[in-house]
Order: structure tokens, then sequence, then C-alpha cells
């Protein structure tokens, strides 16, 4: 006999014909009731046994965390909660998990708090929470490349291993084959990186932009999906060391085409999540109303989790440039009264978490784009604007998150970028190969970076972006 997924038995009818399920016992209640759950689905099936057929030595494996097989009919359930249920005609122990033990995990039935599933998240995908969290993840990286494929995007990989620093801010981490107790050095006492693995100084890389402009310029549209690396001494929920990014680049696109498309990718993965991960998402929006009971009414989220999905798919995100959003942070009252942490006094400030929420969540009261940036706060390889001393930056700003997106229009100009990398201290040398797209057929081009887990953050309602990747790396933590 084939062996079914609960998933689709739980969407099947009833059957003479006996079935074959695997999973894990989530509960096994008057040596009668089994709850198993195989990871398809957040509902567990239940599996009745009548326990005068069976030998007690049996019974008394079937534990919480125990991972058994079961064959049975699939009946029409005498229970509340359930259309089916097996009824069980064999049972087989293919994994035991010890009670006494099972009591010190998070496997044991009763509710842990975040930061301890956190300390063993090798076990925490076993949870409602983080399975829900986890398939809603996988459904996400696939609507990314769907939405690429299907828009004639070409998929690149771009090098983890890297010589160059995209951002310019120093914060990578660096990759050597160096002895680090005995590293060779040259005559100026420095490490001699010409005995290196790569002769050379290199890091993990912070971002495929620079690798993928160059193929956008060939190609035409491409985008890399894949992991970044950012030595930034964070200790938030927003941020971490090893994290996931979106990175599509896109020739003969200005900013106003790069906003275009920020916009209608997010609004395509949000959707296929909306339609894609149902059960997970009515678990998840139910989790959140049972968390933000316990905060003050102030704190609380104004919509439930699917109404906010719902609501970024069926409006317009507000675009405001960067001059006028500094404006209404000027005269706004947390401003006046000084209640944010970082006060807005002038023109060119860095705008912090705080300033892009309250402009979403409080003034807009949607998602925002800000564009038009002061160009002494941005990157060197942002277009320069006529007005010489704004650049062609935008940012999508999301409620909950702030920044979900960075981008711009690319300086395409040789001179112009010349001129910035030699201003800002950015070696030519390193980046000649850059340069030189600007000398054989430059043209207007523009891109963005979406960082994942703040997108999976969004969709699931997480407060903390550890919870939404796996095995995080945060710093002193590289654990699992």
């Amino acid at each position: 006999m084939q062996t079914k997924y609960i998933k689709d038995l739980l969407q099947s009818e009833p059957s003479l014909h006996e079935v074959v399920i695997n999973g894990w016992v989530r509960s096994f209640r008057s040596n009668r009731f089994i709850a198993l759950n195989d990871g398809s689905t957040i509902k567990n099936l239940q599996c009745v046994v009548n326990f005068e057929n069976f030998e007690e030595t049996l019974l008394k494996k079937i534990t919480t965390g125990a991972a058994i097989k079961v064959v049975g009919n699939l009946v029409e359930s005498q229970g509340k909660g359930q259309n089916v249920e097996i009824q069980v005609s064999k049972v087989e122990i293919l994994g035991e998990a010890d009670p006494e033990e099972v009591k010190k995990t998070i496997l044991s039935p009763k509710r842990h708090s975040l930061e301890f599933l956190r300390e063993q998240a090798h076990l925490r995908v076993r949870t409602n929470t983080f399975s829900a969290v986890m398939r809603t993840r996988s459904k996400l990286s696939f609507a990314v490349h769907e939405y690429f494929q299907k828009n004639g995007f070409n998929y690149m990989h771009t090098p983890i291993i890297t010589g160059s620093d995209a951002e310019g801010a120093g914060e990578m981490f660096r990759v050597t084959g160096l002895d680090a107790k005995s590293a060779p050095l040259n005559e100026e006492g420095n490490v001699d990186y010409k005995q290196d693995f790569f002769e050379k100084e290199t890091n993990l890389t912070v971002s495929g932009q620079l690798e993928a402009e160059t193929y956008a310029m060939g190609l035409g549209k491409v985008y890399t999906f894949g992991p970044t690396f950012r030595a930034e001494n964070s200790n938030t929920s927003r941020h971490l060391a090893e994290f996931w990014m979106i990175e599509p680049e896109v020739a003969f696109c200005d900013l106003d085409g790069n906003m275009d498309l920020a916009e209608d990718f997010i609004k395509y993965v949000v959707n296929y999540a909306i339609e894609h991960c149902a059960e997970d998402l009515e678990f998840l929006e139910q989790r959140l109303l049972d968390v933000e009971k316990t905060k003050p009414q102030a704190e609380r989220s104004e919509m439930p989790l699917r109404e906010k999905l719902e609501f970024i798919i069926s409006n317009n995100f507000k675009r405001v440039s960067y001059t006028e959003a500094i404006e209404i942070l000027k005269r706004s009252k947390p401003n006046q009264k000084k209640k944010f942490k970082y006060l807005i006094n002038e023109w060119g400030a860095d705008l912090q978490s705080e300033h892009e929420r309250f402009l979403v969540e409080k003034h807009f009261k949607c998602p925002v784009i800000l564009f038009d940036y002061p160009a002494d706060i941005k990157s060197f390889y942002m277009r320069l604007n006529d007005d010489g001393k704004t650049v062609r930056a935008m940012d999508v700003l999301f409620p909950g998150i702030g920044e979900i997106v960075g981008g711009s229009q690319r300086e395409e100009r040789y001179d112009v970028l010349k001129q910035k990398m030699e201003d800002m201290g950015i070696p030519q040398d390193e980046l000649y190969w850059y340069l030189d797209l600007r000398k054989f057929g430059t043209a207007v081009h523009s891109g963005f970076g979406l960082g994942f887990e703040r997108l999976v953050q969004f969709v699931t309602g997480m407060g903390n972006i550890r919870d939404v990747i796996p095995y995080p790396r945060t710093p002193g933590n590289a654990s699992f």
C-alpha cells in the first residue's frame, strides 16, 4: 500500500480501503486517541485505537514525540473538529521518545516562550507555530522564483566569496585559509594576503548587486536569490548576520519602473501566500491575536494578519519624496514632543526604523515608497540627480517592519560614477570591471534588494526575525 500524507487524507472521503501513514505523535489520550502529524499540514489526524486489540507494551511506546506508522481505514469521524479519522488496525513504532526526556524539551504539550524555542532550534519545527512559519517560508520562496520566471527574468548565482564591498560599509566577514595564530606578515608588518588562497583579501558577500548589474547589461533582466552576510553587531528583532536576499536588476529601467516592479512583485508573492497558505495563516493570525491581548491597546495591530495582507495587495503604495517625508516628521507630534529616540531637526537626517514606521503606521496608514534621498547618506552607485545633492534611491516601508526594500536607479555615467567613487574612497582598481560597464554600451538601469526574512516576518506576523529562518545567525550565536 502507498503511504499517504495527512494533508491529502484530511481532504479525502471515507474509504473502505486501508491506508498507511507515518508521523509523529502529538498526543495519545485515554489509550485510544492518537493525534498524529507528519508536517504536511498544521492539522493533526486523529487515529483511533481499540486498545483491547494491542499489546500493552506497544501502547506504552505510543508517546508524545514518537515516530509511528499507522495502518487502518479512513472513516467518518465521530468526534468534533475533523471530518475523517483512521480506525487503526496496525501500529509500528519507528522511533521511540522517552516521556521523561520529552518533558525537558519543547515537544512537551505546553506553551513555551519563543526564546526557549530558539534554544532548541533543532526541534522547534515540530511545533505548530514553526511548522506554519516554515511552510509559509517555503511557499514564499517558490513564489519569488515564479514571479520572476513568469516576467522574463534570468536567475543568476552571484559569488558568495568576493573581494568587493558593494555597500561600502566594511561590515564583512573575512574569508581566509591562513592560520590565525601564525599568519605570514609582509614588510609593513601586516598580514600578507599574497600568501592566502585567493592571493588577496576576500570576504563573504553583503550583496550580489554589482555582479547582477553586469549580467543585466547583457541579459536585460536578471535576479539573484541567495545568502548574504553582514558583520553588523546589531542585536535587534530586525537583524541577522546571515540572511537571504532577492535582488533584481533591469536594463533600460528608470526609478519609476523600479518602484513599479517592487510594488508589483511584493503584491504577487503576498497574494501567493494568501492563496496557498490559508490554514497556516489562519493559525498564525489567531496566535498573533492571542499575543496582542497581552499588549496595551496602543501597541496592538489595527488589522488582523490576513486583513493586513489583503490590504497590501488591494491598495497602491504611497510614493513620497524624502524631502516631503522630512517635513512631515519635523511637524509630527512624536518629534515635537521629543518622543522619537532620534529627533528630526533638519534635511539630510538618516531615517531610523521609528521614523519609517511612523510614516507607514500613523501618518499614511499604508505601505510607503520614499524616493530621492540625500546623496551623502546613500551608496556610491546610486544615480545623482540634477540638483547635485540627491540620488535616485527608493525604499519601500511596511507596517511593523520599516524598510523592506532598498533600491535605486544606478549611476550609468562613467565620469560621474568615477568621481563619486573617488569622493567616497571606493577603490577603483578593485572595481575596474564595474566601471567598464559604463564604457561599453552604458544605459539607464535599476534594481533593488529585498531581505527575504523581513518579507516572511511580515507575512507570518512573527515579531522577531530570528523566528522566520531555520537557524538564526546573530552576534554571539552560531549554534546548530
